[in-house]
């Protein structure tokens, strides 16, 4: 009699809990896709938080958000382009404060490790009242496959302000795990998780890598912050992203943290393991 009520009650627990509706905001982006399709094969609702979602959601119109809102019981929060941009950490927390006023008790943002704009963000939003978790992570390998550095890999030339620095490259399907977990799992309310790979890299070890996996020759060029930036403007880019290239280059983030270890209890993926998974799509093609 005792073991049927516990299945009873666990089952009506579990229904619950795929009931409410996650919104994934950029569930389009490279974090928020894997946090959607993680949650969809869990069998728990998800609403997509994009500009050509049903309903949209738009961050520099704030009209959009009480709509997206409606009906959700938590929010994976992340901010498109960056959370170092200006105004950034203000939009932030308006969206953490409509969200808790429209009930929504649960909000996981993904915010930058080391960066103090980012931990601006983080206060706002925790100022809300909600339930929070947070989650920080700094370059993700898929940059090299999916984002900025996708044309640089193909030519063969990654041409960047970054000396002889090391990141400790973090995958976008580690954050993602990360991210459900603490999107469904009480126990991660009010934690702060700092992710990072396995090893700390250097861009010159990981043309290296990267030329070993797709058999050519990839090679790293340091070049100066005033070439790059013009190289941004060449290409229509905001020459803010050259900001971002500080996280590296001053050491901040040269160290290994253990978010993924601590959270899923097992080791982040490694660079070489992505590569390796990425030529074999054939994305670096040429």
């Amino acid at each position: 009699m005792t073991k049927n009520a516990n299945e009873t009650q666990s089952t009506t627990q579990t229904s619950t809990q795929d009931e409410t509706v996650t919104l994934v905001l950029g569930g389009n982006g490279k974090t928020g896709r894997r946090v959607v399709e993680r949650l969809r094969l869990q069998g728990r609702p998800v609403r997509v938080g994009s500009r050509a979602g049903e309903p949209p959601f738009d961050w520099n119109e704030p009209a959009t958000w009480g709509p997206a809102l409606e009906g959700i019981g938590r929010v994976y929060v992340t901010y498109f382009p960056d959370l170092a941009f200006p105004g950034a950490a203000e939009q932030v927390g308006a969206f953490a404060e409509a969200a808790v006023t429209a009930g929504v008790p649960r909000l996981v943002l993904l915010s930058g490790r080391g960066e103090e704009a980012a931990e601006h963000s983080e206060t706002l939003l925790k100022a809300s009242g909600a339930d929070w978790t947070v989650v920080r992570a700094s370059w993700f390998n898929q940059n090299f496959d999916e984002s900025f550095f996708l044309d640089p890999v193909r030519a063969g030339v990654i041409a960047l302000p970054t000396g002889d620095a090391v990141e400790a490259f973090v995958d976008a399907d580690d954050i993602a795990d990360v991210v459900v977990a603490a999107l469904t799992d009480d126990r991660h309310i009010g934690r702060t998780y700092e992710l990072s790979g396995p090893r700390l890299m250097s861009f010159t070890e990981v043309a290296a890598e990267l030329s070993k996996a797709t058999g050519r020759e990839i090679v790293y060029v340091p070049v100066s912050d005033a070439e790059f930036r013009a190289e941004l403007r060449e290409h229509g880019l905001p020459e803010d992203f050259a900001e971002l290239f500080a996280l590296i280059l001053d050491g901040r983030n040269a160290h290994l943290v253990h978010g993924v270890e601590e959270v899923l209890g097992r080791a982040p993926r490694d660079f070489a393991d992505f590569v390796r998974e990425a030529a074999a799509t054939g994305v670096w093609d040429v």
